[in-house]
């Protein structure tokens, strides 16, 4: 039997097995998925707990992977990509003759001087982990006013829009408790903008105008001073607040570094058409593991899953990869009071106003405010269990379309 080892029972991990699980020969081949959790984590949730949002957000990872797929739990400690095995932290090596990382990307807080130490989810808060998110809620409920500063450390994050949403939903939450007159919010990121892209910066820029939110742009934080609750750029610069809520600098798998396999934030480089391994052959990384210059956002985990599969399953059948992703990325970006903005790109198009899925008919609004966009972040949730992990195909197209999108006069604003 040929044996495919997937590190990481993620979005992307899960989706991966699920979808190779339906095309590969049962009796030819071993599945076998490695992770460090027994429960699955539905990221997406986090940004509502501190708002008081819902908290069913775990569900046991063997009941989300197929029949037929094993699954192990336990912490990955190296990979020998020369003798093709994979070694746990308790001495079990597993072997593969095909390995797909997707391990992920994860906040690193002890990279920033400063961040952890006796404030650390007491004036100083992440919502980007699950004790972070609920941690911030009680900080959040007790908030009588002051200057509450959202900082993003450095790029590429996870769900980089997430900041955003964040400071628009902190925003309405202070306005219907009355108390917003009381809370100075500041936006503080090392971008030149809004958002990475330019006419998204311009739109999303313009609704942080319209709120009072103040933005500190070009801020590269060298340090926190948790006693004097100061952020310190490298370039001296220095931005006070009562209450921080950050998004430390992400990083790939510590494992991966170790072994060889990534760049200096531990990401796998790949072929960003195939996702297969630069230096590896029969390795690929998949979601938010790899290097691709695009989002690290469930969306991309998502499309690019679909290419990976179809482009797998030719590799192992020794004919050459005929499929390429295109960086394809989208998201719903809530703004507040049931409301939501969505944008969708790829490597080469950036975040167009417009329709979406279906060109001119929507219905979906691209890059402008409607109660359609944040319920249909809402939705998100039950076709996240129920369609996506599973590995089922979406009625959404995977290649980004050009169809009901529009480039907008330089004059237009939200």
């Amino acid at each position: 039997m040929r044996r495919l080892v997937i590190l990481g029972g993620g979005t992307a991990g899960t989706m991966v097995a699920n979808k190779l699980r339906r095309r590969l020969p049962l009796d030819d081949w071993r599945i076998t998925v490695i992770d460090g959790q027994r429960d699955h984590l539905y990221q997406p949730g986090l940004l509502f707990v501190p708002f008081g949002g819902r908290e069913d957000l775990l569900k046991p990872r063997r009941r989300l992977l197929r029949n037929g797929i094993q699954l192990l739990i336990g912490e990955i400690a190296a990979v020998d990509p020369e003798r093709k095995s994979v070694r746990l932290s308790d001495g079990e090596v597993v072997c593969y003759d095909y390995l797909v990382v997707a391990t992920g990307t994860s906040p690193r807080p002890d990279q920033t001087p400063g961040l952890l130490g006796s404030q650390w989810h007491r004036t100083i808060h992440d919502f980007y982990t699950y004790d972070g998110a609920f941690a911030l809620r009680d900080a959040l409920q007790g908030f009588t006013g002051g200057r509450l500063v959202v900082h993003v450390v450095e790029q590429p994050i996870k769900c980089p829009v997430a900041p955003l949403e964040f400071t628009f939903l902190a925003e309405a939450f202070f306005r219907r408790r009355e108390m917003r007159d009381q809370v100075e919010l500041v936006y503080v990121t090392p971008l030149d903008g809004a958002f990475t892209k330019p006419i998204a910066a311009r739109y999303l820029g313009g609704l942080l105008d319209d709120r009072k939110i103040a933005v500190e742009t070009d801020f590269l934080v060298e340090r926190v001073d948790a006693d004097r609750k100061v952020l310190v750029s490298y370039d001296e610069r220095e931005i006070g607040y009562d209450l921080l809520v950050t998004v430390p600098l992400n990083m790939g798998a510590d494992f991966v570094g170790a072994s060889g396999l990534g760049d200096e934030l531990n990401y796998v480089p790949v072929d960003k058409g195939t996702l297969q391994s630069t230096a590896h052959p029969d390795i690929f990384a998949v979601g938010d593991a790899n290097d691709l210059p695009t989002s690290k956002a469930g969306s991309v985990a998502h499309f690019s899953a679909e290419v990976f599969v179809a482009n797998f399953c030719q590799y192992v059948e020794g004919r050459a990869m005929t499929h390429r992703f295109d960086g394809h990325a989208n998201c719903f970006v809530e703004t507040g009071d049931g409301k939501g903005l969505l944008i969708d790109f790829d490597y080469d198009t950036e975040p167009l106003p417009g329709r979406y899925p279906l060109g001119g008919l929507g219905p979906l609004s691209l890059l402008r405010e409607t109660k359609a966009n944040h319920w249909g972040k809402l939705a998100f949730r039950w076709i996240y269990w129920n369609l996506l992990l599973p590995g089922h195909r979406l009625p959404v197209p995977t290649r980004m379309s050009m169809s009901g999108k529009h480039r907008p006069d330089e004059e237009v604003r939200p």
